[in-house]
């Protein structure tokens, strides 16, 4: 799938983000890692819409659940006639199963072509992979956005301002100057984060499903646990600049749905 024609706009976006805030450029935060923050954080702005929709419609599932289960217990012997009482207790609540579907289905490729201009920051944000390697990509710990989180750079960089023996600390264990390759140049903590808030976005999504089954909760808990998983992995194969992204995103995504979800509405009122 070729989504170009969404990342070149949202490359746009980055570049003038990060030089309207290139004055802010400093040895711990740069100028790069404030422009992924604001431009994630623009960008979950602007599908709000489509995200409370669905957010909501997650919530009024929440609601009509118990009458689920109820009907479950009653006509579960009876797939026939369970799917028509259930379809009858949507009408009623004049709520529709797919209304969370087509809110997904719409930001998906807009989520991947985000993916793409953060992963590929020359040929979507700067145009000019030497400018790209001038200028300053820290956050906080982390010396290199364009580089994954356990990158191991050269001894020299590394010595920059900071002892070696605090290097050794933060950055992992080393065995008579080789560092452990799962460990790498740093203790992965941004991937460690992506993988935490896309458990706790999966597991608050998860409670607001319609009542299943022994197996087919079996099967929503084994892919909850195995997301984090997958999501921690590819945290520390890819660059850096993804887990900030992938974070920021989740953390916001995370406020959004308790405040949706805690809302002392109506949910009728709210879906209007």
């Amino acid at each position: 799938m070729n989504l170009d024609f969404i990342a070149k706009p949202m490359g746009m976006l980055v570049k003038l983000l990060y030089d309207m805030v290139s004055g802010l450029d400093t040895k711990y935060l740069s100028a790069y890692a404030i422009s992924i923050i604001l431009s994630t954080i623009i960008f979950k702005a602007i599908m709000i819409p489509l995200t409370l929709k669905q957010t909501k419609s997650m919530k009024k599932m929440q609601e009509i659940n118990p009458k689920i289960k109820e009907l479950q217990e009653k006509y579960g012997k009876d797939p026939q006639t369970l799917q028509r009482k259930q379809m009858e207790l949507y009408k009623e609540a004049n709520y529709s199963p797919f209304a969370g579907c087509l809110p997904m289905l719409i930001q998906f490729p807009i989520l991947i072509s985000f993916f793409y201009v953060i992963q590929q920051p020359v040929k979507y944000v700067f145009s000019d992979q030497a400018f790209f390697d001038s200028i300053n990509k820290t956050f906080l710990w982390i010396k290199d956005l364009g580089f994954t989180e356990n990158h191991v750079f050269a001894a020299a960089d590394l010595a920059k301002g900071v002892s070696e023996g605090f290097i050794n600390m933060v950055n992992g264990l080393s065995m008579g100057g080789m560092t452990l390759p799962f460990i790498g140049a740093a203790v992965p903590i941004l991937a460690a984060a992506s993988a935490l808030t896309t458990y706790l976005t999966t597991k608050m999504t998860s409670a607001s499903q319609p009542s299943m089954n022994e197996q087919q909760e079996a099967t929503q808990k084994s892919m909850n646990m195995m997301m984090p998983v997958m999501i921690f992995v590819f945290g520390i194969q890819f660059p850096a600049g993804l887990g900030l992204y992938w974070v920021i995103s989740n953390v916001f995504q995370l406020v959004q749905q308790y405040v949706v979800m805690n809302s002392s509405k109506n949910p009728k009122e709210e879906l209007k």
